[in-house]
């Protein structure tokens, strides 16, 4: 077993898992299958209008409730979201969609399939989350880069730099301070909008 399927199962035995489901055999099935994995399992009905908190992995009716709970989506939460579907049909399915499940267990539930939906599903948002983690990270570098030109250009207008003598000033200023470029980019435009407003046209720079 890899590493990666042996920390998905390791995880399994700490994993908070909530089961909203109304009373009944049904869920009475999931409860016992997923204490025979090891986890730590609670139950919740009715329906609860916001996505909890406290749970790492949510079993989830899919049906009226779920639409009049609200936002029920997994771009709302870090936890995993199992939908539990007990028919299919075109209002069925767009409901499933609307909340991005990361895995899908249909009536009539068995314990078989139980142990190996979550494990997938675990993978599946896990995975979604580091994708998720990369793009904030990358969309944060490019406003940063963005920034950082904006406070070059200002230097190359206001002092008549070149481009790489604006960006230097700024990079040792950074250094000298012992902050960030971004953060003495910051302070080169904060100073120039401040002294446009004052009608001073050309501004400071730190």
């Amino acid at each position: 077993m890899s590493t990666g399927a042996r920390r998905l199962f390791d995880d399994l035995r700490t994993l908070r898992v909530l089961v909203i489901h109304p009373p009944g055999d049904d869920r009475s099935v999931l409860e016992e299958q997923l204490r025979r994995i090891g986890c730590p399992v609670r139950v919740l009905w009715p329906f609860p209008s916001q996505l909890p908190a406290d749970a790492d992995a949510i079993f989830f009716l899919v049906g009226p409730e779920t639409r009049s709970a609200g936002n029920w989506c997994a771009a709302d939460t870090e936890a995993t979201l199992i939908a539990l579907s007990d028919y299919e049909n075109p209002t069925a399915l767009k409901m499933l969609l609307d909340t991005q499940a990361h895995g899908v267990i249909t009536k009539p539930y068995r314990s078989t399939g139980i142990l190996s939906t979550l494990v997938l599903a675990r993978a599946s948002s896990g995975y979604q989350q580091r994708l998720h983690n990369k793009i904030g990270k990358l969309e944060d570098a490019i406003k940063a880069r963005r920034h950082i030109e904006k406070a070059v250009r200002i230097l190359m207008e206001a002092h008549r730099l070149s481009e790489n003598e604006a960006y230097e000033h700024i990079r040792s200023r950074a250094t000298g301070l012992r902050v960030t470029v971004g953060e003495i980019a910051t302070m080169v435009i904060d100073a120039h909008e401040a002294m446009d407003k004052l009608g001073f046209g050309k501004g400071l720079t730190p």
